[in-house]
């Protein structure tokens, strides 16, 4: 395990990176210092669920096939969103 800045374990922290999207993923981008395992899943907690909330609300717009398409959407981004927290606990990256 390395040391991170928050005194928590690297495995634990990088699993927080993805708690709530990509806003504790900017908030782990600006607490963590220390450790390049949880700025790497705090960057692509970032930029994968920010691009999967942009993506939604766009779709969200488009009528009837926008309605359809964004439980598919919803669906995609949840299993991602266990896939990788499982892989952050674990000290994977992706």
């Amino acid at each position: 395990m390395g040391n991170t800045s928050l005194g928590l374990d690297e495995n634990v922290e990088a699993l927080l990176c993805y708690l709530f999207g990509w806003v504790t993923g900017i908030i782990f981008l600006i607490l963590e210092k220390e450790n390049k395992l949880v700025r790497f899943h705090a960057m692509q907690s970032l930029i994968t669920f920010l691009f999967l909330s942009i993506v939604s609300v766009l779709i969200n717009t488009i009528p009837f096939v926008g309605w359809l398409i964004s439980p598919i959407l919803w669906f995609i981004g949840l299993i991602l969103w266990v896939v990788l927290m499982y892989k952050a606990f674990r000290g994977e990256k992706i």
